[in-house]
């Protein structure tokens, strides 16, 4: 249903490094970025897998600031790569926002993890299978 999604963020390099290591324990890498001087405005960045940016990032004038905190869960294709999500974000600069584990309340296989980004988006990686 969602093709893609994107957040603005205050410190572009900053924020493409960081997702770039955290995407990448997930199977995700940087698929493109767009110059402002394509633009016209902000630079953008593009991660994804197989080729196809899902989940962008970027700057504008028309927004310099981050309005408010989103909330952003990527698939994660076992409990390993949670885990490894969360060490990864840790490493890269985020705060912890919830160490992985079983979120019961939500199904009984929901395993996930949540880090605060650069910019204090509520970011996390999430398996949805028994192991």
């Amino acid at each position: 249903m969602i093709d893609h999604v994107g957040l603005q963020v205050s410190g572009y390099e900053r924020s493409r490094e960081f997702y770039r290591k955290v995407l990448a324990t997930l199977g995700g890498e940087l698929v493109m970025e767009v110059t402002a001087e394509q633009t016209g405005d902000g630079s953008h960045a593009g991660f994804g897998m197989k080729g196809r940016p899902t989940f962008w990032i970027g700057t504008s004038s028309q927004a310099p600031h981050p309005t408010g905190a989103v909330h952003v869960a990527f698939a994660a294709p076992n409990r390993g790569a949670v885990m490894a999500f969360h060490r990864a974000a840790l490493e890269a600069g985020a705060k912890d926002n919830g160490a992985p584990g079983l979120r019961p309340h939500y199904h009984p296989h929901y395993y996930g993890a949540f880090v605060l980004d650069p910019d204090g988006h509520n970011i996390e990686a999430v398996c949805h299978t028994p192991v």
